[in-house]
């Protein structure tokens, strides 16, 4: 019992309780739950026009702003793999000097160009994709999280809707159960205790109706929030807990999946490389490098006397000289070869190893975890639904026929009621439990159909 409570449904349900002599005097009674879950069902959930949990998932990888950040985070690595593409820049230098006493000056440009020799700038670019590659794998991961919980929080409000409509449904006969004993009263047939009595308990199931309703909205703004909806947007839900019967790969299967394709192990698979690609960077930086220069100086020098020129006339005496210059600069690594930073790379792969070894140790001890939490949800839930809640719902309708008939009393049939009650919202948990158990095993095997794009 889902979604679609109608008459015909309901008829059924409450052949078993009610004796054929009083079935009239229900007739109404079915109506009106009719028109509450009716009611109820078009404020949370519609068929038609909801959104199923996979609808749900790609609007959340949408929409999710905490997502988004992460996304923004990869394109910003991806800008840096960009900037260590680039060659380094030349240099110019532009220098002059002035005698105060003499009319001497000089004037002089200067050029100079990093080789970058031994694989630099390969070594920097290689370092710029692995630290790519971690983010776009913590990206991934996010993603596939994100999936699971949008998922897991899409069964519990459906779980809470269903736990709502079916108060609602206990309300409904509860009342028309107050007005019978309250009618029986008035004749004289029945003690005014019991009108209390019943009284109490319609009170206690309202009350419930009112905690449910709660429930169910906090869990509904929970989803709203995760997906990124804004609080008051609408959301309505479509759907039930109809794949809890949709196989499962094997464990076996799922493990070796999970091992090549869980994000959070390819992240640290992607650490180890970037740990790799600074040891090789360490390496170029701590080997020769060199820069090529070139340039230009115009010199004009003179003294503050004059001699005799060519001509055998008084001139001044200067002269312009006009050089060219070049040269090699080199970085000789002599004591720093870069030693230091080279051990802390080798340290850094060494802790990035171990931190893969671990996580697959986690990945298997997850999936493992997880289908021993779905086979026993499943097999609890199977117990509830042929030994528990069939038969709840019989004994039920046994107490109310015996307590109309005068051999029980009303408080054999309240307490039967209540602990239908709670066999009702249980069976309901052990479903949830079933839905909650599939979708870790999803999770923890990184399956494709967890995660809608």
């Amino acid at each position: 019992m889902f979604f679609n409570f109608n008459k015909r449904i309901l008829c059924l349900c409450f052949a078993i309780v009610i004796p054929a002599a009083q079935m009239p005097i229900f007739a109404q009674t079915q109506d009106v739950i009719s028109t509450d879950k009716i009611e109820t069902t078009s404020k949370y959930v519609n068929q038609i026009n909801g959104m199923t949990a996979d609808e749900l998932v790609a609007y959340a990888l949408a929409n999710n702003p905490e997502l988004e950040a992460v996304r923004r985070e990869v394109e910003a690595a991806k800008a840096l793999i960009k900037q260590a593409n680039l060659r380094a820049n030349p240099n110019l230098e532009l220098s002059g000097s002035k005698n105060p006493v003499t009319p001497s000056n000089s004037l002089m440009v200067r050029g100079s160009l990093p080789l970058e020799l031994y694989g630099r700038r390969g070594a920097r670019v290689k370092v710029a994709e692995q630290e790519t590659e971690v983010r776009r794998q913590v990206l991934a991961d996010r993603e596939r999280l994100l999936a699971a919980e949008v998922r897991s929080k899409f069964g519990e409000t459906l779980g809470l809707v269903l736990k709502l409509l079916f108060v609602e449904e206990t309300l409904t006969v509860t009342t028309q159960n107050y007005k019978l004993v309250a009618a029986r009263v008035n004749e004289g047939k029945t003690a005014p205790l019991e009108q209390n009595m019943e009284a109490v308990e319609l009170n206690r199931i309202r009350a419930m109706r009112e905690t449910s309703e709660g429930q169910t909205e906090i869990a509904l703004l929970e989803l709203k929030n995760l997906t990124g909806m804004p609080p008051e947007m609408p959301l309505l839900l479509r759907g039930d807990f109809a794949d809890l019967l949709n196989p499962l790969p094997p464990p076996e299967i799922a493990v070796e999946q999970a091992l090549v394709n869980r994000p959070d192990l390819q992240a640290a698979r992607a650490l180890v490389n970037l740990a790799e690609a600074r040891i090789e960077q360490a390496k170029a930086q701590g080997k020769l490098d060199a820069g090529v220069s070139a340039g230009y100086q115009r010199m004009n020098s003179g003294f503050p006397f004059r001699a005799f020129d060519s001509d055998a006339q008084l001139a001044p005496i200067r002269s312009v000289f006009h050089f060219v210059t070049f040269g090699v600069t080199l970085n000789l690594p002599v004591f720093n070869k870069n030693q230091g930073t080279i051990e802390s790379a080798a340290a850094e792969k060494t802790a990035a190893q171990k931190r893969l070894e671990f996580g697959e140790l986690t990945v298997r001890r997850e999936v493992a975890a997880a289908f021993v939490r779905y086979e026993s949800a499943a097999r609890a839930m199977e117990i509830y639904r042929a030994g528990v809640e069939k038969l709840a719902a019989i004994n039920l309708g046994v107490v109310r026929q015996t307590y109309e008939l005068g051999a029980r009393s009303l408080l054999d049939y309240i307490a039967e009621q209540r602990r239908y009650i709670q066999v009702k919202n249980d069976f309901i948990d052990a479903q949830l439990q079933v839905y909650l158990a599939r979708v870790e095993v999803l999770r923890a095997a990184a399956a494709p159909e967890l995660i809608t794009k």
